[in-house]
């Protein structure tokens, strides 16, 4: 039979054989060269035993990775706003299926309910994800700067919806039937393109933020159901 002990009872099984090896006198322990040696090795492995386990790093949870992967989506935008910003006013309202964001405030946070958000927010990222890729379409035609961040914008957006998709389905939160985006028309000039990518990258960096309070406070709710 093998007997399995932990570190702390390894360092006390090494001191009970050091006591029991220890010679009674001084003169004893030079005489006895092999009980010296005993002692010295025990001694040497002492420290070795009663080093502390390392502590296990808690994995992060889909939550978790949600609002990270968010906050880097709003990073993303942000460097695209500050890279291709411009002095002269945005035209707004070129998009008109784009969600509404002026209802929903920080102070509404504490009130969400775990599944009919999650639903909300995956459909709203499905409607954006169709926004930029019309954006990166038109704007490889116009040679747009902007194009290499914004193919790597919609790879971390298409990511962000799997794993959002994936806690869904573990809550078991429904998926909403996907909403028609209204798109502008055939844009001329590269102007049009500024403004558009400008007024769509604005509105989704409200958006981002959001999105990330919000899974910041559902986490606890997700963790409840699972």
């Amino acid at each position: 039979m093998t007997l399995t002990l932990d570190s702390s009872a390894k360092s006390g099984a090494i001191v009970y054989v050091m006591v029991q090896y220890l010679p009674l006198s001084a003169d004893s322990l030079l005489l006895d060269s092999s009980s010296s040696l005993l002692f010295s090795l025990l001694l040497a492995q002492l420290p070795v035993f009663t080093l502390a386990s390392p502590v296990p790093q808690r994995r992060p949870s889909d939550m978790d990775k949600l609002s990270n992967q968010t906050k880097n989506l709003m990073k993303l935008t942000q460097d695209l706003l500050r890279e291709h910003a411009f002095d002269s006013d945005v035209e707004p309202h070129r998009f008109r299926s784009l969600p509404e964001m002026s209802n929903r405030s920080a102070n509404d946070l504490s009130n969400l309910e775990l599944k009919p958000t999650l639903s909300q927010l995956h459909a709203d990222l499905k409607l954006y994800e169709h926004h930029f890729e019309w954006l990166n379409k038109v704007s490889k035609k116009h040679h747009h700067p902007a194009v290499p961040k914004l193919v790597e914008m919609i790879r971390e957006m298409k990511s962000l919806i799997n794993l959002l998709h994936r806690q869904m389905l573990r809550v078991e939160a429904p998926r909403l039937p996907p909403a028609t985006p209204s798109l502008p028309p055939h844009l001329t000039y590269q102007f049009d393109v500024l403004q558009s990518s400008h007024e769509l990258l604005q509105h989704f960096k409200l958006f981002c933020d959001w999105a990330y309070r919000a899974f910041l406070t559902l986490k606890p709710k997700a963790s409840a159901v699972q």
